[in-house]
């Protein structure tokens, strides 16, 4: 539970990437967004890199990063884009990824993630797909490029949850789904209740001048619904029976989800705020149980308690699989 007034901005849940980066210079800053050459990801490098900042995508494909590494070549005033290789599912990747990274690092965020995934996957470390793609991937980046964004002096980490946490704390008997019937859903809110977590536990990179907040973006539209079938979409109400999407007050374009994204990463606003979850640009209520209205934070994803479990279950996780 928060034992602090919630943040407020001056930004209404639809507003965009350009209306809260408005005036903020990022040069000399650098910024790596993983999954950024589409959906979100390719809206955050865009509003990050037009206020300065230089830029890496960090994408399974760099290929796919060809048009918005053009488009903002052509941008006065606009920092450098680069394009990396980076499976977060891959430990090996992740790995070889910080190992190439030189000098500080100003922005981290993590944006990538898969959703829903019909069977349990694991990758070749054995862990869950989802869980490794959404949380125990970023979460060894991140700790990998600690001492980058130590160096900086003044580092932000960005964590794109969903409002999915809600339904489901972290399972520490099996997170990965070894006993219990993997169910998608769950192993989807899973993941993203840890990626709260994980921004509650990074408070001990505050002394580091290191802060870290997660977000939810709000429903957009993206390549992430690549594994939901129709008859699911149909029953969230996202689409009609001849397959188009069905307009709600509450829907997104990207610039608008990508929004929160960029005002954690770039905001004077944040200066210092670390551990909170966020979305439609404000900070969350925490919430416990059923809900009359939708959103905010669950309890079960800020308790420090479990943050610190995590934590040593994801550090000692990644650390045995390096071995």
């Amino acid at each position: 539970m928060y034992d602090h007034d919630l943040l407020t901005t001056p930004f209404h849940s639809h507003a965009t990437t350009t209306e809260v980066i408005d005036g903020v210079d990022l040069t000399g800053r650098r910024a790596i967004v993983t999954g950024g050459a589409s959906g979100i990801g390719v809206e955050t490098v865009r509003a990050l890199a037009a206020a300065g900042a230089e830029v890496t995508v960090a994408t399974r494909d760099p290929a796919s990063a060809e048009e918005v590494v053009r488009d903002l070549t052509a941008v006065p005033g606009a920092g450098s884009v680069r394009v990396a290789a980076l499976d977060l599912a891959d430990l090996s990747s992740v790995d070889a990824f910080a190992r190439a990274w030189q000098g500080p690092l100003d922005i981290l965020v993590a944006n990538a993630g898969i959703m829903a995934v019909p069977e349990r996957l694991v990758t070749a470390q054995g862990w869950e797909l989802q869980l490794a793609t959404n949380y125990l991937g970023h979460f060894a980046l991140a700790t990998a490029l600690h001492g980058n964004l130590r160096s900086a002096g003044s580092a932000r980490v960005v964590i794109v949850s969903s409002g999915a946490h809600l339904t489901a704390a972290f399972d520490f008997e099996d997170p990965q789904f070894e006993r219990r019937p993997y169910d998608r859903w769950t192993a989807y809110s899973q993941s993203k209740t840890a990626d709260v977590l994980f921004a509650v536990g990074a408070g001990r990179w505050a002394s580091d001048g290191i802060t870290a907040n997660a977000l939810n973006p709000g429903w957009i539209s993206t390549n992430l619904q690549r594994h939901i079938d129709d008859d699911t979409m149909r029953a969230l109400g996202a689409i009609d029976d001849e397959g188009n999407i069905i307009p709600q007050p509450y829907y997104k374009e990207p610039a608008q989800g990508a929004a929160t994204s960029v005002l954690l990463a770039a905001s004077p606003l944040l200066n210092g705020v670390t551990g909170r979850y966020f979305e439609d640009n404000q900070e969350a209520r925490t919430v416990e149980g059923p809900q009359e209205r939708p959103g905010g934070v669950a309890a079960h994803a800020l308790d420090h308690q479990a943050a610190d479990r995590l934590w040593d279950y994801a550090a000692g996780t990644v650390t045995k699989a390096l071995r």
